[in-house]
């Protein structure tokens, strides 16, 4: 199957962003389009962009766990979400639009802003992304989202969103570029084709996105290379006799608890939950919120075992999953 935005094969080559004289579309500086006109000078401007873009997006799998990435230099960098690189040395695969999957390792994170990043250790010529400046980002900007909603499927190209800057900060950038679990790690466009952020985690609403900007990689460039994993946690700190499970979750208009993330080597890893599970029951109590979640995991220990019902597809199944000691 191909999509509207089939991707020509661009190996060895820096994608060209569009040049400063290569000037945007009028529909881009109005509030809104006005005109059937307009739409169409948006369309043809995505596709084009989209094209050029997409040959660096990967999907990026660790251990049960997958995520999305960008490669941003010649050597294969690939620029991620914290939560999705994890841990740093560890072993990873990386798929290419076309299918082609590279290896890969984990390298630094940055705790406090959940930024990561990850080598392809394969030898090769890859295609590429320059980094563009996040710092000079406005309310109301066009920007593009591309990532592998649910992970990486064969037989399609990576998914196209395009949205609007909500708020830009020095650290994070907020978009309604609608995100869903497996689009973390991926990258944030503006119109010119450069990268500006990394997907990190979905809002409260589905279109009140939050992406790491990109600057901030620049800053700690040299740390995250050399596998250094700093910052304070993104949620504030953690009390590590907390029995820890190790998922990230939305709540669903199914009335569950979807699951967004699995960690790499966590409980539910090992247990078998997967991205797009919905959680129904723990222990026979209704799940229906991450607060459901949380105050189930309260009154549990380190090393007891929890009935977890979920709903995958159609079908309804029950695991047993023996909780661990929250990390530090």
């Amino acid at each position: 199957m191909r999509s509207a935005f089939a991707v020509a094969v661009v190996c060895g080559a820096l994608l060209a962003p569009l040049h400063a004289q290569d000037s945007l579309p009028k529909a881009f500086s109005k509030a809104a389009p006005e005109s059937v006109k307009d739409l169409k000078e948006i369309q043809d401007h995505v596709q084009k962009l989209a094209k050029r873009m997409m040959p660096a997006v990967v999907g990026v799998r660790i251990g049960g766990s997958s995520g999305s990435g960008i490669i941003v230099n010649k050597e294969g960098m690939v620029l991620t979400a914290g939560h999705v690189s994890g841990a740093p040395n560890r072993d990873c695969q990386l798929i290419m639009p076309d299918g082609k999957k590279l290896k890969g390792k984990t390298l630094g994170a940055n705790k406090g802003i959940d930024s990561g990043m990850i080598q392809i250790t394969d030898t090769g010529d890859f295609p590429f992304i320059e980094m563009g400046t996040s710092a000079d980002l406005k309310k109301g900007d066009w920007c593009m989202a591309i990532g592998h909603p649910g992970g990486f499927l064969a037989g399609r190209t990576p998914v196209v969103r395009l949205g609007r800057i909500l708020d830009s900060q020095k650290s994070l950038i907020r978009s309604d570029c609608t995100l869903v679990g497996g689009d973390s790690g991926g990258p944030l466009f503006d119109m010119q084709g450069k990268v500006i952020g990394i997907h990190s985690r979905i809002g409260g609403p589905i279109t009140a996105n939050i992406h790491v900007p990109i600057d901030t990689y620049r800053e700690t460039w040299d740390k995250l290379a050399k596998a250094e994993v700093f910052g304070d946690n993104l949620f504030g700190k953690i009390k590590t006799n907390d029995a820890y499970l190790g998922i990230r979750g939305d709540a669903d208009a199914n009335n569950g608890l979807k699951i967004q993330l699995v960690a790499p080597d966590s409980p539910a890893e090992k247990a078998g939950l997967k991205v797009n599970d919905l959680i129904v029951m723990i222990d026979n109590q209704k799940v229906a919120t991450s607060e459901d979640l949380g105050k189930i995991l309260t009154n549990r220990r380190p090393g007891v075992e929890v009935a977890i019902q979920v709903r995958r597809g159609e079908e309804m199944i029950m695991l047993k999953v023996t909780l661990a000691k929250r990390p530090a």
